[in-house]
């Protein structure tokens, strides 16, 4: 496990320019636990990464942590493998000892979250009525946010609304398909009304409801990703770094997982 610092741009002896993400690893990776057949029916290694005070763990992760003789670390994960040999609770894994150079791994971690996206114009047809004159002028608002809107569409109380004031049209459109799922923008003029709404989202009677997975609103980012068969570029022991070709998933700081690329025929077997 490592700690994602940021991208920068690397200069190969060739020349070449590379975009790598550069991974810190200073934080630790201790073995807390190890797995074998006969004790738990499978291979592994508990690997223990990030240290933090004792007051951040509860007591039963303090309790396994003193059992192997660790210190306190915040994040355990699981790694399994064909053989557990030469793995021994409280040992300190370096990254020169399980990756060198040039070899492929998948990396894995939390993306960038998003936000919900959804609604993002209302507009709303608002009538103004003069005392004085009797005369009605009409303005509709454009562009604003959904949240008060709905806020003073939704309330029970309207005693804040000004008298003389009818609302005479609302529409609202829903968005964030084109930002979340891609989709194409629509027409912006010669009377469009739709620009970045969804469209339809199914027929009417029959079937009657929407499908599920149908792609619409929705909180976007913030999820577990995996990205697969990334090169390292380049290992620092001094500074315990890894430079690993292309962009990873996260904002710096994010937590990363980092395992041997899976390749059919080399450590999957092909059957």
């Amino acid at each position: 496990m490592g700690t994602k610092l940021g991208m920068m741009t690397y200069f190969e002896s060739s020349g070449n320019v590379v975009p790598v993400t550069v991974v810190g690893f200073r934080e630790g990776n201790i073995v807390t636990q190890v797995k074998t057949q006969a004790t738990d029916g499978y291979d592994a290694v508990q690997v223990g990464y990030r240290r933090v005070r004792d007051k951040k763990l509860t007591k039963p992760e303090m309790g396994h942590l003193n059992k192997a003789g660790v210190i306190p670390l915040r994040h355990l994960q699981e790694f399994r493998l064909q053989s557990v040999e030469g793995f021994e609770p409280n040992q300190i894994l370096a990254v020169e000892e399980i990756f060198k150079e040039d070899d492929l791994v998948d990396v894995s971690g939390i993306t960038i979250g998003k936000g919900f996206q959804d609604v993002e114009e209302l507009q709303i047809g608002l009538a103004f009525s003069s005392q004085d004159s009797g005369k009605r002028d009409s303005s509709v608002l454009k562009n604003v946010k959904l949240t008060a809107c709905i806020r003073w569409l939704l309330t029970e109380s309207r005693s804040f609304v000004p008298e003389g004031l009818n609302m005479h049209a609302r529409s609202y459109l829903l968005f964030g398909g084109i930002k979340r799922h891609n989709f194409k923008r629509g027409q912006m003029t010669h009377g469009s009304k739709s620009h970045r709404a969804l469209g339809s989202i199914g027929a009417g009677t029959t079937p009657g409801h929407v499908y599920k997975g149908k792609k619409m609103p929705g909180r976007m980012g913030g999820t577990k990703t995996k990205i697969r068969k990334l090169k390292i570029v380049k290992i620092d022991n001094d500074l315990r770094v890894v430079m690993i070709k292309g962009a990873l998933p996260g904002k710096p700081g994010n937590l990363l997982r980092i395992t041997p690329a899976k390749i059919v025929g080399k450590n999957i077997p092909k059957n």
